[in-house]
């Protein structure tokens, strides 16, 4: 159906497809606004469930369910871009989704996101497609060698990708994956990485956060906090990147693009997720509006809120590895006046699984970080 400018203002009902933590964040900015949320998914007793009006458990592929679903609330967005089509479709024929489905369709596969960003002028890392065992040897040598491989599907937190080194390695990690589709990737000796996050109306109004820089350890994000340690020309080069692909996309709602400043002084685009991002989750406590309110402000026809920040900020995420020795000790983490703890309400804590964060605002990054970073050790110190 067409998109209408007239605004869904509070007392309206926002369905979300997904139910992690991103959807939990956006539903009690979206509850505090004044709006409804019923989140959709297959499991139950989620972090958006706990905290939703109505939580609806069923297969994204259940379209009877879905168009139930659509029918009960006026827009629909989503909390990860993993939705099968058929979902977004069917949900697109009863009520507006935002971001709309196409976006979802580019960024939802690597290759294709890749191939949008470079048929469009956009800087990447050199790339190519691995659909069958006879494609490595001619991706390496029109890529080189070390690489990244990744499957061209369903990846992220750096699940679906190895470093490979040797033609042995590439040959090992396409049959890992089943010999599914992927991506063959030029390692990047980059300096740094960041994001940047931008929200997008439907009449085009923009809204950027400046760049979080970006510390992961095992492919997960450690560590995000901001200002960037970047120079003011390659901001204004990140930032006016971000409005042009969000206005190729004809973006609706929130995005993060993730760069690499590589050593050179280069900037090149890293992935897409359209929708809020673990990077921006410092934006709730660190800035007038976060990554959160902004979202439902774009995909209820809102105008956008300021995205000033009150000072610089850091956030340290709290992996289920600190639930090893016990449940933490969270008056430890909050021992501290300047930090601020995050739980999604996840029922198991296994490793490597958000379950939830720190955040403080401080006078540099630098100390912000310390501040998030010594609370977090306070924490494994008392788990074990």
């Amino acid at each position: 159906m067409s998109q209408s400018v007239k605004p869904i203002l509070p007392g309206a009902a926002i369905g979300v497809l997904g139910s992690g933590q991103l959807g939990r964040m956006f539903a009690i900015a979206a509850r505090q606004m004044g709006y409804r949320v019923h989140t959709f998914s297959p499991e139950s007793d989620t972090p958006t469930g706990q905290v939703a009006d109505t939580e609806v458990v069923a297969s994204y592929l259940d379209l009877d369910a879905v168009r139930r679903f659509a029918q009960q609330v006026q827009v629909v967005t989503f909390e990860f871009e993993n939705v099968p089509a058929e979902c977004v479709e069917t949900a697109a024929q009863l009520v507006p989704v935002r971001p709309a489905g196409s976006v979802l369709h580019i960024t939802q596969n690597r290759l294709r996101e890749k191939t949008f960003l470079r048929d469009n002028g956009f800087p990447t890392t050199g790339f190519a497609a691995v659909r069958a065992a006879d494609d490595i040897a001619s991706a390496a040598a029109k890529i080189g060698l070390p690489a990244v491989m990744k499957t061209a599907g369903s990846g992220y937190d750096g699940k679906g990708q190895a470093k490979v080194r040797a033609l042995d390695d590439c040959t090992q990690a396409f049959q890992r994956w089943d010999n599914q589709e992927m991506i063959f990737e030029r390692l990047v000796d980059f300096a740094l990485e960041f994001s940047v996050i931008v929200a997008r109306t439907l009449d085009g109004q923009l809204c950027t956060w400046g760049p979080i820089q970006n510390r992961h350890e095992n492919h997960i994000l450690d560590l995000s906090l901001t200002p960037a340690q970047l120079t003011s020309a390659s901001t204004a080069e990140a930032i006016e990147m971000t409005h042009a692909v969000a206005e190729k996309l004809q973006l609706v709602g929130v995005l993060c693009i993730e760069f690499f400043y590589s050593r050179d002084g280069k900037i090149l685009i890293n992935e897409l997720a359209p929708r809020p991002h673990n990077s921006g989750h410092l934006t709730i406590d660190a800035c007038r509006t976060s990554q959160f309110e902004q979202q439902v402000r774009a995909v209820c026809g809102l105008p956008l809120g300021s995205a000033e920040f009150f000072g610089a900020a850091a956030m340290a995420n709290l992996l289920g590895e600190l639930w090893e020795g016990g449940e933490p000790d969270w008056a430890a983490a909050c021992a501290n006046p300047a930090v601020k703890l995050h739980l999604y309400g996840k029922t198991a804590a296994r490793p490597g699984r958000k379950m939830g964060h720190l955040t403080a605002v401080a006078n540099t990054a630098e100390r912000a970080a310390d501040h998030v970073l010594a609370a977090r050790q306070r924490l494994r110190l008392t788990s074990q």
